[in-house]
């Protein structure tokens, strides 16, 4: 059984180097690839640290808004404990990594998140699978049809759950339905919504192919080979 959390974070600016501070964390949970609604979400006051201007213009997040947040230190040790052995799904690792890391070590807790959990950067994976095509969140939503209208700007929870769709759809096929919404309209429902009311503890079902099926692939796979030997034909059942 797998733990995964697809987590984001917005912060006050791009480099943790300059001192800039975590503003908003994100992290929808995942367990047997089924949502559990055990989300994590908070925004975070970046006490001496403003928010620059470019990056308020990315995400809206504004000191007024964050005025009456809590510290990171308050959200520490909680949040170390939620994300603790499980492994971490982020976009772009590095960067949310490198500022929770940060931000961990001002909080007073010893060790880096890459000690206590597995990092997969869906960065590095879609441009495995898609070489020299874009990688942005807003391309792979596009790329496999999540929707991603709501998305004027960008948020931590909004994106961790794009993000859930999009790796889902990468990793195990189609991460979004397509219903009728009683008025002839095709009405997109997310793959991840409706996995919410599924029990997380039960494996993902697993239909194996009729005998008929087995029949009609193997004829599929000779019309294919044609005159020559369909190699990878010899291990069918």
């Amino acid at each position: 059984m797998t733990r995964q959390i697809v987590l984001d974070t917005e912060t006050t600016g791009l480099e943790v180097e300059q001192g800039h501070r975590v503003i908003e964390i994100g992290c929808v949970e995942l367990f047997n690839r089924r949502p559990t609604g055990n989300d994590f979400h908070e925004y975070v006051h970046p006490e001496d640290k403003v928010i620059d201007a470019g990056a308020v213009e990315v995400h809206g997040i504004t000191m007024d808004f964050l005025a009456d947040k809590p510290r990171f230190r308050e959200l520490a040790t909680p949040l170390w404990e939620y994300l603790s052995g499980a492994e971490l799904i982020i976009h772009n690792a590095a960067f949310d990594v490198g500022f929770l890391d940060r931000e961990f070590a001002r909080a007073g807790i010893v060790g880096k998140l890459a000690e206590v959990c597995t990092i997969t950067d869906t960065v590095a994976m879609a441009r495995r699978l898609h070489p020299g095509q874009r990688v942005t969140l807003d391309a792979l939503c596009r790329r496999y049809d999540v929707d991603n209208s709501g998305r004027d700007l960008h948020g931590a929870l909004l994106d961790a759950r794009l993000l859930a769709d999009v790796y889902l759809a990468m990793t195990g096929g189609q991460s979004r339905l397509s219903l009728d919404d009683g008025h002839g309209q095709r009405a997109r429902q997310s793959r991840f919504v409706e996995l919410l009311g599924a029990d997380a503890a039960q494996p993902l079902p697993v239909v194996a192919a009729s005998e008929a099926e087995l029949i009609a692939h193997q004829a599929r796979l000779a019309k294919i080979a044609g005159k020559g030997k369909c190699l990878w034909g010899d291990n069918q059942p």
